[in-house]
């Protein structure tokens, strides 16, 4: 983990609640409270994602109190922010007003979640009737060209027997 982007992480949950707590009575338009609440949830998101990827990172460096505090305290940090502009949103717009918020994006990025995996599953599902079609065509190809060496092949005996040619077979001469 990255100090610098555990930091990105957290000041972006603490500019965000600093944006609510100066303009929440004054906004007028929504937008402002929308892009700090997102920026609030994807800055938590950053410090949650940082603190459980250790690729890369040497084991002193991820057991060391130096890591191990910067995880904690971030998280708690976060979660305090949270808490603030919950409280601060709810206040101005209603109880439950952030919960609403926060329970709609999660059903949203779970919609999106299931959207992508059935477009995934749809492709897979084209792609597996594709591979299928094309071995028919090859089966088709192969048996079409066995039955032409065959044929060939009798032809070449029946000459070499004297047997009428294939014209003369046809016509009943």
């Amino acid at each position: 983990m990255v100090l610098s982007d555990i930091v990105t992480g957290i000041q972006l949950v603490k500019q965000s609640v600093d944006f609510i707590k100066s303009s929440i009575n004054t906004v007028s338009d929504v937008n402002g409270i929308v892009d700090a609440v997102e920026n609030l949830l994807d800055g938590e998101q950053q410090l949650n994602a940082k603190r459980s990827k250790k690729d890369g990172i040497r084991l002193r460096d991820q057991f060391g109190i130096k890591s191990v505090a910067h995880e904690i305290i971030d998280a708690k940090l976060a979660a305090e922010e949270r808490y603030n502009m919950s409280v601060l949103i709810d206040q101005r717009f209603g109880h439950g007003t952030f919960k609403s918020i926060v329970d709609l994006r999660a059903q949203r990025m779970q919609e999106a979640k299931e959207h992508a995996k059935q477009v995934a599953k749809e492709k897979k599902q084209k792609q597996d009737e594709m591979m299928e079609i094309i071995a028919i065509g090859i089966g088709v190809l192969l048996l079409g060209g066995l039955l032409v060496v065959i044929a060939g092949a009798l032809m070449v005996d029946a000459m070499e027997r004297g047997s009428p040619s294939f014209s003369e077979w046809l016509h009943g001469s």
